[in-house]
């Protein structure tokens, strides 16, 4: 079958659901029945237009959400056979979406502006939300192109970057201002940003790794994932790399070494398979990749020549019970070590500016996401650490609306 053959087959094969389960457990409650209906009834541009409305970063939810946990496997086909692959008609119908409208303007401004300090996906949607509100809006972008983690963070073989500059692109013709190379906190302060803006937005991610305190960690041939991602073509890796955690970020790692021309892939994880934290499909993904796991090794120190880690695997019993632990010492040789441990929020903002709460380096912010500075709101993963790119969106959909009640009500003062 074709391409649009398929996403018919998906369609016609789809129950809609009066009460579903797949749309209940969409972090951001797409319509999924409705949007499958529209499909059918030939409605394509309806229906994504209703997508973006809801989530204007669904064409890469379509492509990187981890669906399995989320709409198809909660799907009421999946039971007794495959699920509905909804993912795929969303990709096609967003990225089309992307592709062939414009955007404008809306015809009357309002006075007040919202200052965005981050470009990633909390910040992007954040951006669209307030700008077709006819807020003026201006993002504060670190680096020198939009997408956080969506253009730093996601190997280009499992999200296009040209998806993130057409939402660039969207974001201009609605008027979006973006200051590139622009770090706010040490020059410019929270409080020089209102002597020009209503509101203030943060949401600048989680850049800082996480270490592993290990001796030997500052050596030459070892680098943190997150930035290792940011221009893996800028790194001779050599032909064995040991990659340390068991994350999405991991797993995308060790893919990129190995297209990268890496022979020995390994990911070294302290626990067992089944406490690792990235998604189903993108083990499986690193798998087929031809990365090999070894677990219950954790990483005691670097060296030169490879990582020196202890081995304490378990022995189960025929029940699953644990009813000894082998423990050795092992070394692997390797070229190049990546350290995937997780990040944290770098403190530029929170360190050059008073009346922050923070707790663990994340800000601190109430339901609505006021931070405990008043005009400033804050969510994505400087509030809850690393995410998803849904939970971010989920989470700025919600503060877009708090932020637009606290404008208004400055207005009627």
């Amino acid at each position: 079958m074709g391409n649009i053959e398929m996403l018919d087959y998906e369609a016609n094969y789809c129950l809609l659901c009066k009460n579903a389960r797949c749309q209940k457990y969409c972090p951001v409650n797409t319509p999924i029945p409705e949007i499958i209906k529209l499909y059918k009834n030939g409605e394509h541009e309806k229906a994504a237009q209703i997508l973006f409305d809801n989530n204007p970063l669904s064409a890469i939810c379509g492509i990187v959400c981890d669906h399995k946990n989320q709409c198809s496997g909660n799907c009421i086909r999946g039971i007794k056979g495959e699920p509905v692959k909804f993912f795929e008609i969303e990709q096609y119908l967003s990225g089309k979406f992307l592709k062939e409208n414009t955007f404008k303007k809306p015809e009357k401004l309002l006075d007040d502006r919202v200052a965005i300090i981050g470009s990633g996906p909390a910040g992007i949607t954040m951006a669209f939300m307030l700008a077709q509100k006819g807020y003026r809006v201006t993002i504060f972008e670190s680096k020198s192109a939009i997408g956080g983690v969506l253009r730093y963070g996601i190997p280009e073989f499992r999200l296009s970057k040209d998806i993130v500059d057409r939402l660039y692109n969207h974001l201009i013709d609605l008027g979006v201002k973006i200051r590139f190379n622009t770090l706010v906190g040490p020059a410019i302060t929270i409080d020089k940003l209102f002597t020009d803006y209503t509101a203030i937005f943060i949401s600048t991610g989680t850049w800082n790794p996480k270490t592993l305190g290990l001796k030997g960690e500052t050596l030459g041939h070892v680098y943190y994932a997150i930035d290792y991602l940011k221009a893996p073509e800028n790194i001779i890796l050599g032909d064995k790399v040991c990659v340390i955690g068991g994350g999405n970020v991991a797993m995308d790692a060790a893919r990129t070494a190995k297209r990268a021309g890496s022979k020995d892939v390994k990911i070294i994880y302290r626990n067992g398979e089944e406490s690792l934290s990235a998604s189903d499909q993108e083990i499986q993904e690193t798998i087929d990749d031809g990365v090999r796991f070894e677990f219950y090794r954790n990483t005691t120190e670097i060296t030169d020549d490879g990582i020196k880690v202890e081995i304490s695997e378990p022995i189960f019993d025929e029940e699953g019970n644990t009813i000894s632990v082998n423990e050795s010492e092992a070394f692997y040789e390797c070229d190049t070590v990546i350290i995937a441990v997780g990040q944290n929020p770098r403190n530029n903002i929170v360190a050059n500016n008073k009346g922050f709460q923070t707790d663990r380096g994340l800000l601190v912010v109430d339901e609505h996401g006021n931070t405990t500075v008043p005009g400033v709101y804050a969510s994505g993963d400087v509030v809850t650490g690393s995410r998803n790119v849904v939970a971010a969106v989920q989470f700025a959909k919600n503060v877009a609306e708090s932020i637009d009640k606290y404008c208004k009500s400055l207005r009627q003062e």
